[in-house]
């Protein structure tokens, strides 16, 4: 029953979720990194206050071995953001986000040494097919200007895909690094969740002009009034709220759900989730879908599905 509650609470958290961002990115393209820094501020001081105990309870994972975690989450969360900004649409960037099966095989493959049945590269070459197919059809939807204007586009949507494509790997590796450290260490997922969010916290710095910008840009939204406390709040405000709030319920969810159950429902459940916020989203902001872009989403939810082996299950999968 906790299992089940669990992956309830990663739908309603992350599906709602992607409705906050995606009001956020169609006003303002370019607010991926104030809403990365407000969801790890949220996040951080929540468990400084019930984590934490504002400092009284020591880590059992060591601090060096959350910094190079940390680094990994942080780099993974903020590039896949930025790559919002070059015309990087939300189901394709759903979509190219679902491919993390193929990063995971590969450097499963080269640094764990590790063999997979023949399923598992069907699956890939599927999924890979998938991804091809929607960047294809998001490019094609491209060719309707002048042609320095395309050009410029199709330069713009290519950088974005290199980012996706980089922080693809990054969270690959960090899986596997994670793997590995809750091996030694045992799993900790509300400590792990607490120190993946503060110890970033300082490399927001670096940012602080592009977040104090958009902060101003915030400020200039249509105003929404609450007559009840007297209170006047522009609305991008609320809908960063709105995002943080859904953010905090998804990923403590999932952190949660890598403890409640095996490797193979958590990877399903993803799955299922990613694939439900694409086709709300499709519906529900009335994004451009073509008949490409269905045949790139089912090659990738049915070469994942495949993947976790629900349909074709081996021997280690039937012991999980």
């Amino acid at each position: 029953m906790n299992s089940l509650f669990v992956i309830c609470t990663v739908f309603i958290g992350c599906c709602t979720n992607v409705i906050f961002l995606e009001y956020i990115i169609k006003a303002f393209p370019g607010s991926g990194n104030i809403v990365t820094f407000a969801q790890f501020l949220f996040i951080a001081i929540e468990g400084l206050i019930f984590t934490n105990k504002f400092g009284n309870v020591k880590p059992v994972i060591p601090l060096k071995v959350y910094a190079i975690m940390v680094f990994l989450f942080f780099m993974v969360s903020v590039v896949n953001n930025y790559a919002l900004n070059f015309n990087i649409s939300m189901p394709l960037h759903m979509i190219f986000r679902s491919g993390s099966l193929i990063a995971n095989l590969i450097l499963g493959v080269f640094i764990l040494k590790k063999k997979y049945p023949v399923s598992k590269y069907i699956s890939i070459v599927m999924i890979s097919a998938g991804i091809v197919a929607a960047t294809l059809a998001s490019g094609s939807m491209k060719d309707n200007g002048d042609a320095e204007d395309g050009l410029q586009e199709y330069a713009s949507c290519f950088v974005g895909i290199a980012l996706l494509t980089f922080a693809l790997f990054m969270s690959a590796y960090m899986g596997i690094y994670q793997e590995q450290t809750y091996r030694d260490y045992g799993k900790h997922p509300m400590e792990a969740l607490f120190y993946n969010h503060a110890l970033p916290l300082p490399l927001f710095l670096f940012l602080s002009s592009d977040i104090y910008k958009h902060g101003e840009l915030f400020n200039t939204s249509q105003p929404v009034g609450f007559p009840v406390v007297g209170l006047v709040v522009p609305i991008m405000w609320l809908y960063l709220l709105g995002n943080v709030l859904t953010q905090y319920m998804c990923i403590k969810s999932v952190f949660i759900l890598t403890t409640e159950c095996p490797s193979l429902v958590v990877t399903l459940v993803i799955t299922l989730r990613k694939f439900a916020s694409l086709l709300f989203s499709i519906w529900y902001f009335q994004n451009p879908f073509t008949t490409l872009h269905w045949v790139g989403t089912g090659l990738v939810f049915i070469g994942t599905i495949l993947f976790t082996g629900v349909l074709f299950p081996d021997s280690k999968t039937k012991t999980q």
